[in-house]
């Protein structure tokens, strides 16, 4: 059973329950002072302790997706990195691994669709980031050989890793049940993290003299994904998706890219770029760059192009209600902003996993594949 899975939680906690009875139960036994009985309360109690400790903490894990499996908890994932020469000609994506979606028919791409592990190799930026690419069953299908798929890039938030996308957030599985149920058309997502030179928090900027990351993303990541699937090089065959930092990131590139992605979805995002130990000096003195990288001001002082936003929040448990109100004020066309407010919510994976299913939808129908 895998360290995610719903019945080691179950056990854990079924476990934590019994123990706590045994510990009331047999109180009045172990009370004596001989070291049997001692021994007896101490090995109770610690019992009850533990238990109750790892159900907690797998249930935090399931939530929040620390670590992805077991190997990776006791830190024995061997799995080695991939040379990635960046001497071609252009970017361009190697294909290291496959895997299937647990849907129906899933051990079937044409009827579960795939996940592709893959290598993402930045010409422009120098950039090479690992990321997870889902193709829906239409991809596999014949009478879809020759059509080309909208695309959309979907990030986690800092310093969360691209399997939070698929485990946690469940983007995949979701979009195969949506185009299953006639709510989105099938589309194809690329999923990664937004620290593409870890541990930094680069904020999907372009840092003087650092990590070209605005440009990875706005640039290098189309090209090589429009050369190695069947995606369209236009605006309207682009969205960008992501939660926090990756929120943050979608708006981002979206506003200042409407050239590449018609559609930018931010979910619990916030409006300027942070600045702190885990990013380091990001601007280096420009005073320029750094009022771009805030979005309120982008949208006060430069064109707006013809990008369409989605934007988040909750009544009540978010802290970017107030900035979320502005950004959907300061944008004017021909730029067009929605939103979704739940009443209640957080900054969290089970906020996100009410959003999604609408986000998507949102921005399906804000793309096309032609």
């Amino acid at each position: 059973m895998g360290l995610t899975s719903n019945k080691v939680l179950a056990l854990a906690v079924v476990a934590a329950v019994l123990l706590f009875a045994a510990t009331v139960w047999l109180w009045p036994r172990l009370a004596g002072r001989t070291w049997r009985a001692v021994a007896g309360r101490i090995g109770l109690l610690l019992a009850t302790q533990l238990a109750l400790f790892a159900s907690l903490g797998l249930a935090a894990n399931k939530s929040f997706l620390f670590y992805g499996s077991w190997a990776d908890l006791f830190g024995q994932e061997q799995e080695l990195g991939v040379v990635v020469d960046h001497s071609a000609a252009a970017s361009h994506i190697k294909v290291v691994g496959k895997k299937k979606l647990d849907v129906p028919g899933g051990g079937t791409p044409a009827t579960g669709g795939q996940i592709q592990k893959v290598v993402i190799a930045g010409k422009k930026s120098k950039i090479d980031s690992p990321a997870y690419v889902y193709l829906p069953p239409e991809y596999f299908q014949k009478e879809y050989e020759k059509r080309n798929f909208p695309a959309a890039v979907v990030l986690t938030g800092y310093p969360g890793t691209a399997e939070n996308l698929l485990k946690g957030l469940r983007y995949p599985r979701t979009a195969f049940e949506q185009a299953r149920d006639g709510k989105m058309q099938p589309m194809i997502l690329v999923m990664l993290r937004p620290t593409v030179a870890p541990p930094r928090d680069t904020e999907c900027v372009d840092i003087p003299g650092g990590p070209q990351t605005e440009t990875f993303f706005a640039k290098d990541l189309p090209q090589a994904v429009a050369e190695t699937y069947r995606v369209g090089t236009e605006p309207r065959n682009w969205g960008f998706i992501g939660n926090s930092t990756g929120g943050y990131c979608a708006l981002k590139i979206a506003l200042h890219h409407p050239e590449q992605f018609a559609a930018g979805a931010g979910l619990s995002a916030y409006y300027k770029a942070a600045e702190d130990v885990t990013t380091g000096d990001l601007f280096r003195g420009d005073d320029r760059a750094r009022k771009r990288a805030d979005l309120l001001w982008s949208l006060d002082h430069l064109p707006q192009g013809k990008s369409s936003f989605l934007v988040t929040s909750s009544h009540q448990g978010e802290g970017n209600l107030k900035a979320t109100r502005e950004f959907i004020k300061k944008v004017k066309r021909p730029a067009r902003v929605s939103s979704i407010m739940l009443d209640s919510g957080g900054h969290n994976f089970n906020t996100w996993r009410r959003e999604i299913p609408p986000t998507l939808e949102w921005i399906s129908g804000r793309l096309s594949a032609a």
